[in-house]
């Protein structure tokens, strides 16, 4: 398999598993955003709505009653009393609008109940003023603050759907539903009260009595319908008290128009009071326990988002791990195939090299020579030989050493690639012998170049490893031919180069002999001619 296929193979594997972890990250980062997201909301809308259930229950009733104490007695501690409860609901109706999400996230039912409680808080001031001017001496302004606590009660109502938690869900609709339960037994015990105080001269308000026992009702049920809560468990005990069943029988004969006696009503007003009480507090310990959820509920949602993004961010980290040690896997692979390549290299040069020289050996000639005629074929009528071995070699080796043999004939092959042409081809042909193949050149022309070799090699001082400078000489035999393909008997060419070579050392050595140019042979006689030696008469 190639390197290239192999790195797209392990980027593959590397790449697949951290794309499927980056898109299951950002899968599960966008679903715990939104579910932090929506958990933010129903915090924010637990709060507003347990917000206006405590003003309803608490704010609004507070100022009824100290405003109602100012008018039968206006005295310097009542208008202080009076003041406070003002300045006390203002606080808390600055505190709920503020708590207020931005208008659109909120829907059309919401914002038009908004709207009408800012008409009846408006009214609230204006009932101050007329208050403060004494223009309320022999009337009660209580409606007013009524009509408020019912829109209040109202906005409650319209933010209970608009939470999805169904914890949070639950316990506002509890909490809407001890509300409803309060302001009906407080109009029941209001206007009972009035009546009977008024003795057997006063109408009995039959509707506002009605309007009450549906609050009472529509309060109990919500209750009911959420009557595993322990807080609905308490109201539900305490209102199955002796007392309190005892005053729910006194309620149903005064609806039936029945007057009880003064110990029945003192019963009835204590028990009454007491349930409001006991509401009101129920009412602030559910509103409290609203906002605990909801910053519970918030806390755990933002741990959770916290601990999301460090296990993305964790593995982002071990990703980008993952990818530099793959990175550094490739390069490493890369490396190795890399050497590998110049291994083989080097071992292809090798088995095609002479190791001492750096010339080409049989086996490296054979390649390149096969390619340089088939190329001369084309563009040259010439091909010459040349065959040159070192005068008295073996005296060198036997009075200085083989190293320093090995020395000149490393030496005598660079002065020899340095003289012939750049496109001859040097090859060792073995022992001190040399063999040069010399494309596009005629007997003379190889003659004329294998004498500037011999005389290069002559003034050559070869340094041996002893330190001493010694001087060698060669002996030169040049042959050639035409050049054509139906004359390719190579072998032919090196004997008669071999012939010439032997001439040259018969005449006394150091001299270069080059044997007259041969006609090439009848077909039939090459068929002759065969394979000689060890090259291939083909080549």
């Amino acid at each position: 398999m190639k390197f290239e296929t192999i790195k797209k193979v392990i980027l593959a594997a590397i790449m697949l598993p951290f794309v499927f972890m980056v898109i299951e990250g950002v899968i599960l980062l966008r679903s715990s955003l939104k579910e932090y997201r929506d958990l933010e909301k129903d915090r924010q809308f637990a709060d507003v709505l347990a917000r206006a259930g405590s003003i309803a229950a608490t704010e609004i009733l507070a100022e009824i009653g100290a405003t109602r104490r100012y008018i039968a007695q206006p005295s310097g501690p009542a208008a202080a009393e009076m003041q406070r409860s003002r300045a006390m609901l203002d606080h808390e109706r600055r505190a709920f609008y503020a708590s207020l999400p931005s208008r659109d996230v909120l829907d059309k039912g919401l914002v038009d109940e908004l709207s009408a409680l800012n008409l009846a808080y408006s009214r609230i001031v204006a009932a101050r003023s007329a208050v403060d001017q004494g223009r309320y001496i022999n009337s009660d302004p209580g409606y007013i603050y009524w009509y408020a606590a019912q829109k209040q009660l109202a906005v409650v109502d319209a933010l209970s759907p608009l939470i999805s938690d169904p914890v949070l869900l639950q316990k506002s609709n509890q909490l809407m539903g001890i509300l409803l339960t309060y302001y009906g037994e407080r109009l029941i015990t209001v206007v009972g009260t009035r009546y009977l105080d008024h003795g057997f001269v006063a109408r009995f308000p039959v509707e506002l009595f009605v309007q009450g026992k549906v609050m009472l009702g529509d309060g109990m049920d919500h209750m009911v319908f959420h009557s595993s809560d322990s807080t609905v468990r308490d109201i539900t005990a305490y209102l199955g008290r002796s007392n309190q069943v005892k005053a729910n029988a006194i309620t149903d004969s005064i609806l039936a128009g029945s007057r009880p006696t003064r110990e029945a009503r003192d019963i009835w007003a204590v028990a009454q009071n007491e349930r409001m009480a006991f509401l009101q507090h129920k009412i602030v310990e559910a509103a409290n326990d609203i906002h605990e959820t909801g910053e519970s509920l918030s806390a755990r949602a933002h741990v959770h988002l916290t601990l999301i993004f460090a296990l993305c961010a964790g593995l982002l980290i071990l990703a980008t791990l993952v990818m530099l040690l793959a990175a550094r896997g490739l390069r490493l692979i890369d490396r190795l195939t890399r050497d590998r390549e110049t291994l083989v290299g080097e071992l292809r040069n090798a088995a095609q090299t002479d190791l001492l020289t750096g010339l080409y050996n049989r086996r490296g000639f054979e390649v390149a020579a096969s390619a340089l005629l088939t190329q001369a074929e084309h563009g040259s009528r010439w091909i010459s030989v040349v065959l040159f071995d070192l005068d008295h070699f073996k005296k060198i080796n036997d009075v200085h050493g083989h190293d320093a043999g090995d020395a000149v004939l490393r030496h005598v092959a660079r002065v020899a690639r340095e003289n012939f042409r750049s496109f001859d081809l040097l090859v060792r042909h073995g022992g001190e012998e040399f063999l040069v193949l010399l494309p596009d050149s005629t007997p003379n022309d190889a003659a004329v170049i294998a004498q500037r070799v011999r005389l290069a090699i002559e003034m050559a001082e070869i340094p041996l490893p002893s330190g001493e400078l010694i001087k060698v000489t060669a002996s030169f035999g040049c042959a050639g031919r035409a050049n054509n393909a139906a004359n390719r008997n190579f072998e032919d060419l090196v004997k008669r180069a071999d012939l010439a070579l032997y001439a040259a050392k018969a005449s006394g050595r150091n001299c270069v002999i080059s044997e007259p140019v041969v006609p090439a042979l009848p077909q039939e006689e090459r068929r002759k001619a065969g394979s000689v030696g060890g090259f291939d008469s083909r080549i």
